[in-house]
């Protein structure tokens, strides 16, 4: 049974995602070379505690670190630590937050100084997909027609989405139904209706969709090594059409 939310859960999942995008602003606003990936986690974390939430990736599943950083064709997941953040590094924040009983969700992806064209190229079209997604977060669409249009604006630039890490549901849990892939069939999937929440979240690889695990179990790379880029955001699905709660 796929989740609907009530005006009140809406309410505070609006106010769990206000604090998700405060501290990734704060990211976007502080990252820099000769960094290291842990300080950043410390730091969006500091600000997560402030804001009077908790961080929602903290023990996940068994994950590490409060926030994801994943570096070049790191896709996600990438556990903070000691590696320093370099010039011309393309560096993918992932934030959760819990607040209220409620979940929010939402990544961007950081060029660190001078990056190449092609980078730069794939950071504006990963946004570029979720536009193209999210246009389709409206009751009586199909999660297909959503997944179609994030596969056919990456495949317009010569991209790749990734097939085996998806977007999903979100509330009272971090992971809900539905699965929410970038790609898909048109007139397929699940049906939205309104009071749905999903996080819709291209991650989109300038090489082959396929990826690895490494050994820590958590870090996805790209199987080419090529670069990955990764922006998400959580949408509310209204009667006036998709409500991005993360903005």
């Amino acid at each position: 049974m796929i989740p609907i939310k009530t005006e009140a859960d809406l309410q505070c999942m609006r106010e769990s995602c206000a604090i998700a995008a405060q501290a990734r602003e704060l990211a976007r606003r502080s990252i820099c070379a000769g960094m290291t990936t842990r300080d950043l986690d410390e730091l969006v974390y500091r600000e997560i505690v402030r804001l009077g939430a908790k961080a929602s990736f903290y023990k996940y599943a068994g994950f590490p670190g409060h926030i994801c950083v994943s570096i070049n064709e790191e896709v996600v997941h990438g556990i903070p630590g000691d590696r320093v953040i370099k010039d011309g590094d393309l560096v993918k924040v992932d934030i959760g937050a819990y607040y209220r009983g409620f979940h929010s969700d939402t990544a961007d992806t950081f060029a660190v100084g001078k990056v190449s064209e092609t980078a730069q190229r794939l950071i504006d079209n990963t946004r570029a997909c979720f536009e193209a997604g999210v246009a389709f977060a409206r009751s009586g669409a199909r999660l297909g027609d959503l997944g179609h249009a994030v596969a056919a604006c990456a495949a317009a630039e010569g991209f790749s989405p990734v097939r085996s890490f998806t977007g999903h549901g979100i509330g009272k849990n971090l992971h809900e139904d539905p699965a929410v892939l970038n790609y898909g069939k048109p007139g397929t999937g699940d049906t939205l209706r309104v009071g749905m929440v999903i996080a819709i979240e291209p991650m989109i690889n300038v090489g082959t969709h396929r990826v690895v695990v490494l050994d820590n179990d958590w870090t996805v790379v790209t199987k080419d090594n090529q670069l990955s880029a990764h922006y998400e955001h959580t949408v509310a699905v209204t009667e006036s059409g998709p409500e991005i709660l993360t903005a």
